[in-house]
């Protein structure tokens, strides 16, 4: 169930919000820049879900958009069933992030969903947002628009949180293939986590603040779950009727205290939230936080990456016009489905669920950050909490140094950009990223030894079929 928060622009001294989470997910992650690209017409995406899917469809193609615009974000490699690659959100370079988040629709809807459905599934809406939307409002518009040309393939329920400098929205896929969708704006005041995706009272006509289609309301009341006259709580009559979860309770109202304090929320206070062992742990595919900066050079965009959950990995800064990322933070073979019954030098020629970009040996033959961290998670897991609040406290000063940095390698690209080298300053920003991600994986496979040896002059590796692992209150 990944999780995402958003921080409105009110309660930031430097007057800019915030879009943070991570994804969960058992399988490979990986970091990855997709550059801009123009389409011939006629070209099509393919789209959808397969037989195999947990709730099964069919895949299909549906137009490409002529140009699609640069972005960043994590790629992994399965959730239950449907096609990898996929991808929870990232940001591009209009400056709109997106976030995916499980949101259960109610059982009803989901005992309803054809067996035969067809249309994007919440993946494919992520990417295709991050590939064409300029402004959040268009994401939500784009994501209308596709279901109800397409259809949607759904899993039982999906949301996903879409922002950019101005507002951020919620919007929520049910299940059932009847087109159901909604979604509700938040402005400068709003404190949102989705975990999972919750909506609740709104009002029942289209606004500046909701948005949904024009048989939205007409299906609650033709399937009896709403009473004419009655307030509109979307939770109760489209989703699983549970309301906020405690963790979503519990982190909106820290934020909201910690904004109290003189100059507000920070970038700490965005690292805790994504960190903190109350919500993050081995289930937490990677962390990220998307600064909503209005940017007048899309180069700078940027997105803080930790590999794994930041309860024992560093978050780093990595600008959206680097050239390339580092292999040993690109897509590894271990974890990727099917992987054991393949070679490592061939290639082999898959569809369907099983499909997979190529990976070459090269990449196999180099660290995977992902492999490392969590490695190194699993160590201190078995340290207790000691080690764990240990190893956070060292990675959070490692962010603080990284952050002084910032405005200097920001101001040198300028420079070179506006001096009619752009080539210069993306070369300037991909060395100046690859050199802090690679220094990090070095600091963490160095903590690794450490701590593998005190488990083994102490207590010894865990070797029972129990984990241990941090409390959680999700």
């Amino acid at each position: 169930m990944s999780y995402a928060l958003y921080i409105g622009q009110s309660f930031n001294e430097a007057g800019h919000a915030w879009l943070a989470g991570y994804g969960d997910e058992p399988s490979g992650h990986w970091l990855q820049v997709n550059p801009a690209r123009e389409h011939p017409p006629g070209a099509t995406i393919s789209v959808g879900v397969t037989a195999e899917a947990a709730l099964p469809g069919r895949m299909g193609n549906i137009p490409q958009a002529r140009q699609t615009a640069r972005y960043m974000g994590v790629n992994y490699s399965h959730y239950l069933g449907a096609p990898a690659p996929l991808i929870n959100g990232g940001v591009n370079q209009h400056g709109v992030a997106v976030r995916d988040v499980w949101s259960p629709s109610r059982p009803e809807l989901v005992a309803m969903t054809p067996p035969d459905q067809a249309g994007p599934n919440y993946s494919d809406l992520s990417r295709i947002v991050l590939e064409r939307a300029r402004t959040a409002r268009e994401g939500v518009e784009i994501i209308g628009a596709l279901i109800a040309q397409h259809g949607h393939c759904s899993y039982g329920g999906n949301s996903h949180l879409i922002a950019d400098a101005r507002e951020a929205w919620v919007v929520i896929e049910f299940a059932g293939g009847l087109g159901l969708w909604v979604a509700e704006r938040l402005g400068p005041g709003s404190i949102r986590a989705l975990r999972p995706g919750h909506i609740g009272v709104i009002p029942q006509e289209v606004g500046q603040d909701v948005l949904f289609p024009p048989h939205f309301i007409d299906t609650a009341r033709r399937l009896g779950w709403h009473d004419a006259g009655a307030a509109f709580d979307v939770n109760k009559v489209f989703g699983d009727g549970r309301g906020r979860r405690p963790g979503v309770v519990w982190i909106e109202e820290e934020m909201r205290r910690r904004a109290e304090r003189p100059g507000g929320l920070d970038l700490e206070d965005m690292i805790w939230a994504v960190s903190t062992p109350r919500l993050t742990g081995d289930s937490a595919g990677y962390g990220q936080i998307v600064p909503l900066v209005p940017e007048s050079r899309e180069m700078l965009r940027m997105m803080w990456h930790a590999p794994v959950g930041p309860v024992t990995a560093p978050l780093v800064p990595v600008f959206l016009g680097i050239d390339s990322v580092p292999p040993e933070y690109g897509r590894h073979r271990h974890l990727g489905r099917g992987e054991s019954a393949r070679f490592v030098d061939r290639v082999h020629e898959v569809t369907g669920a099983d499909a997979i970009s190529e990976v070459p040996q090269g990449v196999a033959s180099t660290r995977s950050a992902v492999a490392v961290f969590k490695r190194l998670m699993h160590l201190a897991f078995q340290g207790g909490e000691d080690w764990v609040a240990e190893l956070s406290a060292h990675w959070r000063v490692v962010e603080r140094r990284l952050a002084s940095e910032l405005a200097d390698i920001r101001r040198s690209a300028e420079i070179l950009d506006a001096a009619g080298a752009p080539e210069l300053a993306r070369r300037l920003l991909t060395e100046h990223v690859e050199t802090r991600l690679l220094r990090v994986l070095d600091e963490a496979e160095a903590l690794a030894t450490g701590y593998e040896a005190r488990l083994r002059a102490g207590a010894g590796l865990n070797m029972t079929s129990e984990p241990r692992v941090p409390d959680q209150i999700w």
